[in-house]
């Protein structure tokens, strides 16, 4: 498709437009142009067309759909303010889209589905790319079958209002602005992977909707509440990013999931067994092998000294096959873990030990373990200094800015740093232009390790007046010494998602 290109460009409003059935397969398929309305790359009008390994950009719509069963496979559809868009008369029409990526910069529609017809989407990624949203996958048709797709970052990811029964399975819907998956009294949604929206799933879940699998929304179901056999628990993808092109995520689950094999037991995957939850279950999905990964590293590790009591504690992991911690400690700074520094293990997040004696200096690490004995990397390392037996004050051997947690975010997020030794702190929010948007600290302090909210509604000391629109910011930290030295400075970027 990279190398033969049709390039419509300043030319008719649809660039390929099939009068009679047809296929078309490895081409790049330039429209008139991103800002025109109503053109296309492709339009198949009263024709069956198949629609193989083609790029399609630049256009009001990639592929327009009239009263056709045409087929798009394998496409990578960009640039555009409407992904796939199709009409057609009730029962007449049996259009499909699988194994495809489409991906929208506006607020309009990734795919449309018309009234009538009978549409099969498949094993897509959707995703928009654009700070004023808009909707993943509109369905106003009749007898429609969304399955195996993962839908992210859109106003409403599946907006489902069918006239007639809208099967939902097997999906992954995440960082919506608003509603993960919208649907009616028609829908029926099942196994679907709701994690990382505003709000899971409004509608009548208790009905029509069961066997799914909520995480980390700010409201999983709105005000109908869970079906009798969903879940809420983190579904353990192998790496939990946003599914960019090209990018580093694998929403695949990892072994021990509690998604494997907790889907709806009427629906098999494709090695007979009961399905598992997600966008690879189900008859449609595909068998692999899961991995059984460590679990991440424990997070915010924070001693603090009350008396002749030290207390370590810790943020708790999230994975099911979390079965206990490794507490590690030395006296020396930047230490290697070893099972001569094992002081305990157990399943609190909260490590407490008497007034040591004799002892100048103690550095703690954390590990999290899992049920099959997979142990993660350390956690980050945190100090105590005793000057004497009754004064203590934790140590940090370095300066430290973490990345925000969550990331992606909606409206708020955490951001921690360190810091080695008492020093005037600047931490500043700006947007991707490098315009100051807030300052979050300002301020002497001393060494320890802090951490602030950064809230997109509610800015604090805030720059600008009205809330912040979803887009990349960065946030810097700068660190002055007594004597107005500059000991540290850092960036990093996080993400908005509204």
């Amino acid at each position: 498709m990279d190398s033969t290109i049709i390039d419509g460009t300043g030319l008719a409003n649809t660039t390929v437009d099939f009068q009679s059935d047809g296929y078309i397969q490895d081409f790049t398929i330039k429209g008139i142009g991103m800002g025109i309305i109503n053109t296309r790359c492709i339009r198949a009008n009263l024709t069956n067309v198949s629609i193989k390994k083609c790029k399609l950009l630049n256009a009001d719509t990639g592929v327009g759909l009239i009263w056709s069963s045409s087929i798009v496979d394998e496409c990578l559809i960009t640039n555009v303010r409407y992904g796939y868009s199709t009409y057609c008369a009730i029962d007449t029409c049996n259009p499909v889209i699988k194994n495809s990526i489409i991906s929208i910069n506006s607020n309009t529609y990734a795919v449309n589905i018309g009234d009538g017809g009978n549409t099969t989407l498949n094993n897509n990624i959707i995703g928009n790319f654009n700070s004023s949203k808009g909707i993943g996958i509109v369905v106003e048709a009749t007898k429609n079958k969304i399955k195996n797709n993962i839908i992210w970052g859109f106003d409403i990811n599946i907006d489902g209002y069918a006239e007639d029964t809208a099967i939902v399975h097997n999906n992954i819907s995440t960082y919506a602005a608003n509603w993960g998956i919208r649907i009616n009294s028609q829908s029926d949604l099942r196994n679907n992977i709701v994690a990382n929206n505003e709000v899971g799933t409004v509608g009548p879940t208790d009905t029509n909707s069961d066997y799914n699998l909520y995480w980390n929304n700010s409201n999983d179901t709105g005000v109908e509440g869970f079906a009798e056999h969903d879940i809420v628990a983190d579904p353990m993808f192998v790496n939990d990013t946003i599914p960019v092109y090209g990018g580093t995520y694998d929403y695949h689950l990892q072994a021990y999931s509690p998604a494997i094999d907790s889907g709806d037991p009427n629906i098999l995957d494709v090695d007979g067994r009961r399905s598992d939850i997600g966008a690879y279950g189900g008859p449609g999905g595909e068998s692999y092998i899961y991995l059984d990964l460590p679990p991440r590293p424990p997070v915010n590790i924070i001693a603090t000294v009350d008396t002749s009591i030290i207390t370590v504690k810790w943020n708790k992991n999230t994975e099911a096959d979390t079965s206990h911690y490794n507490v590690y400690r030395d006296t020396v700074a930047n230490f290697t873990i070893d099972p001569s520094k094992l002081i305990s293990s157990q399943t609190d997040t909260i490590y407490i030990q008497p007034n040591p004696q004799n002892v100048e200096s103690l550095y703690y690490k954390i590990t999290a373990v899992d049920t099959q004995g997979n142990e993660s990397l350390p956690s980050e390392e945190v100090g105590i200094l005793i000057t004497s037996m009754t004064d203590y004050q934790m140590i940090i051997n370095d300066y430290l800015l973490y990345q925000n947690y969550p990331n992606p975010f909606n409206p708020s997020t955490r951001i921690g740093y360190k810091l080695k030794e008492r020093g005037y702190v600047k931490l500043m929010v700006y947007d991707i232009k490098g315009e100051l948007v807030s300052v979050l600290v300002n301020q002497v302090q001393e060494a320890g390790y802090y951490e602030v909210v950064f809230d997109g509604r509610n800015l604090i000391n805030q720059i600008r007046t009205n809330d912040l629109a979803s887009g990349i910011y960065l946030y810097r930290i700068t660190i002055i010494s007594e004597g107005n030295i500059p000991r540290f400075s850092d960036m990093k970027k996080m993400i908005l998602l509204k």
